[in-house]
């Protein structure tokens, strides 16, 4: 059984949850310094989070499964590999989409009962599931994921405190969009390991279409453009101030350095730059964001 788990946490990448939920904790922690903080609401947002990125990390699997099977980095995976087969995850893909729409539930069960959350979840889990397919048919598949992932702190914002206004959206929607590009920056670099078997095999993404050094730069651009949108993020949230605005000094550190340490020469340090260095700025914002609070 802890094998079979493990098969499961390594199918998903449970460890890459950090890319997403960090943003949404952050969402949450500044919607209860105006709504009353609820147990339910936290248990909530936490089940969506991990239900929904299982279900659409193992149907990328599956839609996937022939594409990395052909690919030599990828081949090793469970389904070319054969740890798992195609049954079982598509199994787990269905028990974990239904297991977030049951999510979305919890909701109106609160008091005051907060309907959003199920009327959106449909929509929702549409977007995250059809990005998988959209390399079949766009470069900006990369752009595609990072909307997926920016949902994150607007869905946990309005999770706590429905949708009232445009003026009380401004915070997780400022948020969403440095989230907006952060992950298309990085997701553009890691997709540079793929670009020469991408453009054989017929597949989209900007590194194939742009080549490694200007998709390079791109990702670059795109972090520039993240880091602008976290200080609008600053000036947009009242409950914010001098700490917050200290601590991304850090931040855009380690936003350049994951770029000092890929090339497109060298691309070994890819993995360092797509999961530690990007590690760190989600912790580091939410902590940062949580530091600010506690001094107020």
């Amino acid at each position: 059984m802890l094998h079979r788990v493990r098969l499961y946490l390594g199918l998903i990448r449970f460890s890459h949850t950090v890319f997403a939920l960090p943003f949404a904790l952050t969402a949450a922690l500044l919607a209860w310094q105006r709504e009353r903080f609820r147990l339910l609401d936290l248990v909530g947002i936490l089940a969506c989070m991990v239900t929904a990125r299982s279900a659409a990390m193992a149907f990328n699997r599956l839609a996937d499964r022939d594409v990395d099977g052909r690919n030599p980095r990828t081949a090793g995976r469970h389904l070319p590999a054969g740890s798992l087969s195609v049954a079982a995850v598509t199994l787990f893909t269905v028990v974990t989409s239904v297991a977030f729409l049951a999510a979305t539930g919890l909701f109106l069960l609160r008091e005051p009962a907060n309907p959003w959350p199920a009327y959106l979840a449909l929509p929702v889990l549409a977007v995250v599931l059809a990005y998988s397919l959209t390399k079949r048919f766009t470069s900006l598949a990369h752009f595609w994921l990072g909307v997926s992932l920016a949902m994150a702190p607007v869905a946990a914002w309005v999770a706590i405190r429905g949708i009232l206004s445009l003026d009380d959206m401004a915070p997780p929607m400022v948020l969403g969009v440095a989230v907006l590009f952060w992950v298309s920056g990085f997701d553009v670099l890691y997709a540079c390991q793929d670009a020469d078997f991408d453009r054989a095999a017929g597949l989209h993404s900007l590194p194939a279409r742009l080549g490694v050094r200007n998709a390079l730069r791109l990702a670059a651009a795109c972090h520039a453009v993240t880091f602008a949108a976290l200080i609008a993020f600053g000036l947009a949230t009242p409950e914010l101030g001098t700490v917050y605005f200290a601590g991304l000094v850090p931040i855009g550190a380690l936003l350049a350095y994951q770029h000092a340490i890929v090339s497109p020469t060298d691309l070994r340090r890819v993995n360092d730059a797509f999961f530690k260095v990007n590690a760190v700025i989600s912790f580091g914002l939410l902590t940062l964001v949580a530091a600010q609070l506690a001094a107020r």
